[in-house]
């Protein structure tokens, strides 16, 4: 049965318009939205040109019929500001960073389209500037209280998150809190030039000390949800990834490992890591809830049912976070340590066989 897809935006390309990529095309002819929402919507299927899906490379022509689709009927995405605890690890009138628990969406999306952590940013920007001084509607609120009282609003795609981290991975983000910070920010991490790194507790053990792994990501043609390697003759949207991997603790069926990314991309280290062998611990998505490694006796089949209670998420920590200031130049550089559920895991791992 075919999928149900709704259209949220037509647009009509004018007579004398010339070759211009789509997603820089609508991204400017569009209000409330941003180039990389038009390229998740084309990775998704969802960008289509006179009926048929395309690329977010696709160069628009004259009188070409664009389409926005959604795969749910149309919902009400106004980011209100919501009172949520808020780990702000740094903030200043440009930017802000902000170490996200696990189990907190980034931001709305089908099924998620409240208590999402730009709810929460809302809320934060609301409260820090007192009684009175913030909008009640739309999460807008006052940039630092500073003289002018310039307004954040959260539903501004010029402003908000640089990057993104899954919902059930916890660690460090960036906020930029102005335009200018964002398309700063944004071309450092286009360009890769921002230092991130992660802690992932993974299925296996290793020869190896250190390794890279590359390949190409996109979603897979056959669950929407998931992504998967491609190469590039295969899927020409699929986009180049990269992950250099160290190991920093060895268990007896496990091994923690820090992950620095090279590029950024959805789901990278949970798929680089499953490309390998080595799926996350407790990530249900890449097989990593099953007993991969071990004896399966009663008894250890009891341990590691344990474990996934006491971690009942891929275990997975955005640990470090580096990128140069937008406005001053400075060299930032924050760590989140890792949270408890991920201590309590590895300490278990530890107590049950140590360093194999």
């Amino acid at each position: 049965m075919e999928e149900e897809l709704y259209e949220r935006m037509r647009l009509e390309v004018d007579k004398g318009q010339s070759p211009l990529r789509i997603d820089k095309y609508v991204s400017e002819h569009m209000s409330g939205t941003s180039r990389n929402r038009i390229q998740l919507a084309a990775e998704a299927g969802l960008l289509w040109v006179n009926g048929k899906p395309v690329s977010s490379s696709y160069k628009v022509k004259p009188l070409d019929t664009i389409q926005i689709l959604l795969d749910h009927e149309p919902h009400d995405c106004t980011i209100t500001p919501e009172d949520m605890p808020l780990d702000i690890v740094y903030e200043d009138e440009d930017l802000l960073v902000v170490n996200k628990p696990a189990g907190l969406v980034v931001h709305p999306g089908h099924g998620n389209w409240e208590h999402t952590l730009l709810h929460g940013l809302a809320g934060h920007f609301r409260s820090g500037c007192g009684p009175g001084d913030a909008s009640e509607q739309g999460g807008s609120s006052r940039r630092g209280c500073a003289a002018g009282y310039e307004e954040i609003d959260m539903n501004d795609p010029s402003i908000g998150l640089c990057h993104r981290i899954d919902k059930d991975t916890s660690g460090l983000l960036v906020v930029a809190k102005t335009a200018e910070a964002k398309s700063a920010l944004g071309q450092q991490f286009f360009e890769h030039t921002t230092e991130r790194s992660y802690q992932a507790l993974v299925w296996g053990t290793f020869k190896e000390d250190e390794g890279t792994i590359e390949g190409a990501l996109a979603r897979d043609d056959r669950d929407r949800t998931s992504y998967r390697i491609y190469d590039l003759s295969e899927n020409p949207n699929a986009k180049e990834a990269i992950t250099h991997y160290k190991v920093l603790e060895r268990f007896l069926y496990v091994t923690l490992v820090e992950c620095r990314l090279e590029t950024g991309r959805t789901h990278q280290i949970r798929v680089h890591m499953k490309s390998i062998g080595h799926p996350l611990f407790g990530d249900e998505k890449y097989g990593g809830m099953e007993i991969l490694k071990g004896v399966k006796t009663q008894k250890y089949q009891q341990f590691i049912h344990n474990c996934f209670a006491v971690c009942p998420r891929q275990a997975l920590h955005a640990r470090s976070l580096g990128f140069v200031h937008p406005r001053t130049g400075e060299r930032m550089y924050f760590e989140a340590e890792m949270p408890e559920d991920m201590y309590n895991l590895i300490s278990r791992w530890r107590a049950y066989g140590g360093p194999a």
